[in-house]
């Protein structure tokens, strides 16, 4: 009994603080948050193979069916190796440049917590995954960087890093017309090195 009123006296002379408490239950849910980032990161994987694998290999495997049955059609078969090489290109891709853009859209938008980062991956992946459930190529970065504006704008303009948000928008807007003029000029190259 005698250790018991000691502790509640020890107990009752600790400050309490209703914003410490506030700052901890913070903490909690971020961890939480942290541990779910894994499966909307997984869901985010998925809508972008639904969406950028099938933008990626679209033209190849229209051209392989046209090289196989020699007709071109409304619709074509997809040949069995097109999709792997297609998941191989991505992964390829995201292992040798993958890096800047993650630094770019993890960091350099706005300030992300995993809460923030949880509903900005679930918002885009829901996002990609019912375009390509309808048949709609849409971009998958140009929606993820949407969502994580999103979320920035959420705390107000000032979270957002604008300069980089000028930079995306001005590659978004530059990146059009020069993918238009490379084909173009691969197009003519070909045509004039074998006379297609």
């Amino acid at each position: 009994v005698v250790i018991a009123f000691i502790g509640k006296w020890l107990i009752s002379r600790q400050t309490y603080s209703h914003s410490d408490d506030a700052e901890l239950q913070r903490a909690n849910v971020e961890k939480v948050f942290a541990l779910l980032m894994v499966v909307t990161a997984c869901c985010m994987a998925f809508a972008h193979g639904s969406n950028d694998v099938a933008n990626a290999i679209g033209p190849l495997a229209a051209v392989v069916s046209v090289v196989s049955t020699g007709e071109i059609t409304a619709s074509s078969t997809l040949a069995p190796w097109i999709l792997p090489l297609g998941g191989l290109g991505i992964v390829a891709g995201l292992a040798l440049f993958g890096h800047r853009v993650i630094a770019t859209i993890g960091e350099g938008i706005t300030h992300l917590t995993p809460s923030r980062g949880f509903a900005a991956e679930m918002a885009a992946a829901c996002t990609v995954v019912i375009a390509s459930g309808t048949g709609l190529p849409i971009s998958t970065t140009q929606t993820l960087v949407g969502a994580v504006l999103g979320v920035g704008l959420a705390r107000g303009v000032s979270a957002l890093n604008l300069g980089i948000i000028r930079n995306i928008v001005i590659s978004w807007i530059v990146t059009l017309p020069a993918g238009a003029i490379l084909s173009i000029a691969c197009f003519f190259t070909l045509k004039a090195i074998f006379g297609v």
